[in-house]
């Protein structure tokens, strides 16, 4: 075995083996989804050695090639005074390298939008190239589960990071010799055979510990709960009206500020398709010039996918035409880049010397026609409202739902409704900067796609300058007002110089001067309100099984979940479905230590992440565990004789697929207990679609949207709880048809609506609709 250090002096590898120190033997210490290290001492051993420096690279292989070790000193050696010798002080050089991902870590990761739809091998395979571009190879990263968003947090690590993604798709990754490997947990698995020659038994500590649970109640994130309509109608002069419930809103809010200010496109969000050369960048806007006059071929696309969930604003820019123009500007596709896929966009045609701008829908032109002034530029936006905010649930794992097979990870349907508009701003007219934006389209796509791919520009023929490009997840309201006899037309929510006409914040809406809504104006305000995720799940036959005595057989507890994050009811329901299949096992832990001749199934090597099949039936134990961390004492370097130390354990004993957080809440609202063969099938649709249809001084009307289910109906109650046959406190009635008249008792009401079935006892929806009106006594 031999220990090389460059000391990055310009002479290469220097060989320290002779100089290791042989009262203390090096050790290689491997844990689970972190830096590796190696601890070694050097006693100088001639009068040409030298003192290994501060970034020196460290390298501790077999002599047939294979690396135990590969890092850096991150921090000079600790001298140790050894006494008198011929030449001097003898001074014993403690070192501590870490593996090679520690460079990594020195870098500062770049604020970057976060990964949406990318499997887990592909976001770390980026996060690895933002920190030090093409230095490292990440040809042995697999690709694992299909993260739904994963945020790169710049206030931490490479490492941490890295670890992160790990636990959502539960793999390990390490970093040796300047190969990333990301696999799953398990891919390797050696057995440990009490029947093998070369087993040791003296060497083998085993625990097998109680952490029966099978009672969990799992805390998430902040999530929308109710799906509330807020209406008030105008009077003139009223621009504040005072929203029911805070709006849920994803804590990201703008995601994407480019302002194009460099000399080349930012490759961290985008990425060109430019045979004809003509896309640029200068004096601070993205240039296009021409393209090759085919669909498709010249493209400036965003480098992670859209997901049509809750409100965004893409605000695609402030654009200058020079010419008249082909393409298409601001498209969401649902694959591949062209305009008969092309789900929404702007699409641009010549018109003599001018150019024309109309909406682009499902493949198709519509709605009207904008035709360009020469010297005006446009803002082109679009706006996205569904009340679903996530369309895709987490997945969660287990030791029985690895990699590639985890539990949850369903689309979540939605109709989205999408507004193109266009602000038409004249450089000699000041008032037109705050002057409204023209809607080119607004309507609603049903059953629509819940990620798709966006490319700012698809230029076919165009002569344009771009000034800025931004999206932004905005407070997640979709306002509608109707004047008296007319239907409900949207109301652009945004900022007065974006050509919006009104504002949302968490308690109000507030509109423009210029927009008053008039007297007698019906306004509507469509929303999903806040709360916590939390889900109870059990398992019946466990608890069954445990009944002894006194004891009902109940073992709970609560658990916040921090990775991977729970951001519904529905993802709680998951995580604890994946978690209590790991907690009603047996939790099993232990240690191996063995010289390394003498390794199961004649491994050269073992690494944490790998799984060990212990078969020791003398001890009654038959199980697969995972390593968690592996030491490793080189005893003899000459002759590369080593004693592992393999720390081992199962999933119910140290969870791999949680990280876990102390609890924030310390009251609970009622849950519902669900046990674990009923998650996905308890609760009922809820009602998304219900709405106030008329309102007179002393009753409303309500459409709840649907019909009800054979035997069920609607349940209505004056506040959000209590729901069921047995509580009548809050009740106002329980309905069996889709068309309610319910009392109106004062100037604001509220009411909230779920649907029931005829099951014993009967299902309920998840979340209820909540109408909310404050109109004038009539």
């Amino acid at each position: 075995m031999k220990l090389q250090i460059d000391n990055l002096d310009g002479n290469g590898p220097r060989d320290y083996t002779t100089a290791v120190d042989g009262t203390r033997s090096p050790q290689v210490i491997r844990k689970l989804n972190q830096v590796f290290e190696l601890r070694v001492s050097l006693v100088a051993d001639g009068a040409d050695f030298v003192v290994p420096v501060t970034g020196a690279r460290v390298m501790l292989g077999r002599t047939n090639g294979q690396d135990v070790f590969t890092g850096y000193l991150m921090q000079p050696p600790v001298f140790e005074y050894l006494g008198w010798g011929e030449r001097g002080p003898v001074y014993r050089y403690n070192l501590l390298a870490q593996s090679d991902e520690i460079l990594l870590d020195e870098k500062r990761l770049p604020e970057r939008s976060p990964f949406v739809e990318r499997s887990a091998g592909n976001a770390l395979r980026q996060l690895t190239q933002d920190a030090m571009p093409g230095l490292f190879d990440t040809s042995a990263v697999q690709g694992g589960d299909i993260l739904a968003e994963y945020v790169s947090d710049p206030q931490t690590t490479w490492s941490q990071q890295a670890a992160e993604i790990a636990i959502e798709a539960r793999s390990s990754y390490r970093v040796i010799n300047g190969t990333l490997i990301f696999s799953p947990i398990g891919a390797t698995v050696y057995t440990l055979n009490e029947s093998d020659s070369t087993f040791s038994p003296e060497g083998l500590q085993l625990q097998l510990g109680n952490t029966v649970i099978n009672d969990l109640t799992v805390i998430g994130e902040m999530e929308p709960q109710a799906y509330v309509r807020d209406y008030f109608v105008g009077d003139g002069l009223t621009t504040r009206f005072y929203l029911s419930q805070k709006p849920f809103t994803k804590s990201n809010q703008t995601f994407v500020d480019e302002e194009y200010s460099g000399s080349a496109l930012d490759l961290r969000r985008w990425t060109a398709t430019d045979p004809a050369n003509a896309v640029s960048v200068a004096n601070g806007k993205l240039q296009i010039a021409g393209g090759t006059g085919s669909d498709g071929a010249t493209l400036v696309q965003f480098v992670e996918k859209i997901e049509l969930g809750g409100a965004t604003i893409l605000q695609h820019g402030d654009i200058l035409f020079n010419a008249a123009s082909g393409g298409v500007i601001g498209g969401l596709y649902s694959g591949g880049i062209s305009i008969t896929g092309c789900l929404a966009g702007f699409l641009i045609t010549p018109n003599g010397a001018g150019t024309n701008i109309q909406a682009l829908v499902n493949g198709a032109a519509a709605g009207t026609i904008l035709n360009t002034i020469a010297g005006h530029h446009y803002v082109f936006t679009t706006r996205i409202y569904t009340q679903e905010i996530y369309r895709r649930q987490q997945i969660f794992h287990s030791s029985m739902h690895s990699a590639g097979n985890g539990i949850g990870g369903a689309e979540v349907s939605a109709n989205v409704r999408l507004v193109l508009e266009v602000h038409d701003i004249d450089p000699a007219n000041p008032g037109s900067q705050i002057a409204p934006s023209t809607v080119l389209y607004d309507g609603v796509a049903t059953g629509a796609i819940d990620f798709c791919n966006y490319a700012l520009v698809n230029a076919s023929n165009l002569h344009c300058s771009v000034a800025f490009t931004r999206f932004i997840h905005a407070v997640d309201t979709e306002v509608h007002s109707a004047l008296t006899g007319q239907n409900y037309v949207t109301r652009l929510v945004g900022a007065l110089s974006d050509g919006a006409e009104c504002n949302t914040t968490s308690s109000e809406l507030t509109f423009f001067s210029a927009h008053v809504p008039a007297a007698n104006q019906s306004i509507a305000v469509q929303y999903r309100g806040l709360g916590r995720a939390l889900a109870q799940v059990t398992n019946p036959a466990s608890i069954a099984a445990l009944q002894r005595g006194i004891d009902n057989g109940i073992h709970g507890t609560v658990k916040h979940i921090k990775l991977p994050p729970a951001r519904t009811a529905a993802d709680c329901e998951n995580a604890a479905l994946a978690f209590l299949e790991d907690s009603l096992t047996d939790a099993w832990t232990g240690e191996y230590d063995v010289w390394s001749d003498f390794l199961p199934n004649a491994a050269t090597d073992i690494f944490p992440g790998d799984g060990i099949q212990i078969n020791v039936p003398s001890r009654g134990a038959a199980f697969l565990a995972i390593v968690r961390e592996v030491e490793i004492d080189h005893k003899d370097l000459a002759n590369e004789h080593s004693i592992y130390k393999i720390k081992f354990a199962q999933d119910g004993a140290k969870s791999l697929s949680f990280e876990f957080q102390a609890a924030k809440i310390s009251t609970f609202p009622d849950l519902i207990p669900v046990t674990n063969t009923q998650v996905g099938t308890v609760f009922l649709p809820s009602l998304t679609s219900a709405q106030v249809t008329a309102v007179t001084s002393t009753t409303i009307t309500v459409d709840a949207g649907m019909s009800p289910t054979g035997g069920g109906g609607f349940e209505v109650r004056w506040s959000d709880s209590g729901w069921g046959p047995d509580n009548d406190r809050n009740l106002v009635g329980r309905f069996a048809t889709q068309i309610i008249t319910l009392p109106r008792l004062g100037k604001v009401q509220t009411y909230f609506l779920q649907q029931y079935d005829s099951s014993n006892p009967p299902r309920y929806s998840r979340y209820s609709a909540a109408l909310h009106i404050d109109y004038p006594l009539l």
